[in-house]
C-alpha cells in the first residue's frame, strides 16, 4: 500500500477534526452547520477507511470512494467559507479525494 494514501487521511482527518472545533467557536455557528456535519462524517470515513486499510479489508474499495464523495462534499461547503481553518481542510480534503480516487 502507498503510505500516501494513508497520509492523505490521517492529513484530512487532523484538519477535519480541527475546522469542527473552530466551527464551534464561530460567532455565527447557525451558518457554519453543514460544514460542521460534513467535517464529521468526513474524519469518520477517513478514519474508518484507515482501519480497513490497515487490516487489508476487502471493502477497501467500497469505503474509499465513499471517502472520495464525502471528502468532496466536505471541500466543496468548506471552500463557501473564508475562515483558515475551513481553507485549510477544503485542501486536505481535496487532496484526500484524490488520493481516494487511486484505491477505487
Amino acid at each position: 500500500m502507498d503510505h500516501t494514501v494513508q497520509q492523505r487521511l490521517t492529513d484530512c482527518i487532523l484538519a477535519c477534526n480541527h475546522c469542527f472545533d473552530a466551527c464551534l467557536k464561530e460567532e455565527h455557528i447557525g451558518h457554519m452547520a453543514d460544514c460542521i456535519r460534513l467535517d464529521r462524517d468526513c474524519a469518520d470515513i477517513c478514519s474508518l477507511l484507515l482501519q480497513a486499510i490497515a487490516r487489508n479489508s476487502s471493502n477497501v474499495a467500497v469505503l474509499a470512494k465513499a471517502c472520495q464523495e464525502i471528502c468532496e462534499a466536505c471541500a466543496a461547503e468548506c471552500s463557501k467559507h473564508d475562515h483558515d481553518h475551513c481553507q485549510a481542510c477544503a485542501k486536505a480534503c481535496t487532496a484526500c479525494a484524490q488520493a481516494c480516487s487511486q484505491l477505487v
